[in-house]
């Protein structure tokens, strides 16, 4: 490790900010040593703000239909090879009942961008799994929708919402999306989100198709600037039947070291080792929680129904990925030296 890397890194320690050049010449600076260092301090802020916690949070992935078409995403419109399903209101309150019997007391609701889910069956469904466990906190997401719709969600007992932003740089975002989706009105969602009182989640995939080193500074610098409660970054992964198929994956090397720099810039954020991180990587998972991550997210859908939820290739949703493994997944993240607790696990505010 250089002199200049490692000085970045103690000004990122101390300040939790850097220029986009700054964030960027930490991307180009990254060696063994400077991983093992900035590993190191993740570690010691994440151990200040939560000590060995790690939360866990019960993914219910409610429908695989989707509006968008996105060219990365397994589940887009124009994928005719995918075996479509929604889960009713009394598959998902089902799942809450299973998880919540395992000790889950987050519920993650995932799905496309899938018209049938309006704000009248979203709020019913929301209502319903607060009035049976009122102590837990139900997380959205589901894309982009409009403010109010994103009020009424709230308003009927919604406490934090997921919104990858994807990319930060407008020309790189049009890239991987179709043309009616905008980096602008991204930005605004998660905007209005942040406004209405939700807890809220941004995030992006590492080596996407046609990213740069320059790219990912200026998400990281986004990501400071933001201040998200939450943040999910997991290595990109082809999907088959998508039209970047024939691209490289990410580096889960370089996914972890920016789980580390985003624990340094955002301290108490809520930080998922992702399912992408596990699924591409053996002991992935692992070692995003070595790398300052504090989230991990089994799997509580319908058994039926995980391997349809396929947003890229070789998805893990079984072993330790699902939720009926919670003893596996304590396990081994006992055996890095960390707990899995059953409690909602907040965001701590600033």
């Amino acid at each position: 490790m250089n002199k200049k890397t490692k000085e970045i890194i103690d000004k990122l320690y101390t300040t939790s900010s850097l220029s986009e050049p700054e964030y960027l010449d930490l991307i180009e600076g990254r060696t063994g040593e400077a991983e093992e260092y900035l590993r190191s301090l993740a570690v010691s802020v994440r151990k200040k703000h939560y000590g060995n916690k790690v939360f866990i949070r019960g993914l219910i992935e409610i429908s695989n239909y989707c509006k968008n078409d996105c060219l990365y995403c397994g589940i887009r419109r124009s994928n005719r090879m995918c075996d479509r399903y929604r889960l009713t209101k009394d598959d998902i309150l089902s799942c809450a009942d299973t998880g919540y019997a395992l000790g889950f007391r987050t519920f993650v609701m995932q799905g496309g961008e899938d018209p049938y889910y309006t704000d009248e069956t979203m709020c019913d469904i929301i209502a319903e799994i607060k009035r049976r466990y009122p102590e837990c906190a139900v997380t959205l997401s589901l894309g982009e929708r409009s403010r109010e719709s994103y009020k009424r969600l709230f308003e009927a007992g919604a406490d934090r919402y997921l919104l990858r932003h994807e990319t930060a740089d407008s020309n790189h975002y049009s890239s991987l999306h179709p043309k009616e989706l905008t980096l602008e009105n991204r930005i605004k969602c998660l905007h209005e989100l942040k406004e209405i009182g939700f807890q809220t989640g941004c995030g992006f995939m590492v080596g996407s198709p046609y990213q740069t080193k320059e790219n990912i500074a200026k998400d990281l610098k986004f990501i400071e600037e933001f201040s998200p409660e939450m943040c999910g970054i997991g290595p990109f992964i082809p999907h088959k039947d998508t039209p970047f198929r024939d691209f490289t994956a990410g580096d889960a090397e370089l996914t972890c070291y920016l789980l580390s720099i985003v624990r340094l810039a955002v301290p108490t954020v809520l930080l998922p080792a992702t399912t992408a991180l596990g699924s591409i990587l053996e002991g992935g998972r692992e070692l995003g929680i070595l790398s300052g991550a504090n989230v991990v997210m089994p799997n509580l859908s319908p058994e039926d129904t995980r391997e349809k939820y396929s947003l890229y290739n070789n998805k893990l949703s079984t072993g330790a990925e699902s939720a009926e493994k919670l003893i596996l997944l304590k396990e081994k993240i006992a055996s890095i030296g960390y707990e899995i607790v059953t409690e909602r696990g907040d965001a701590i505010r600033k």
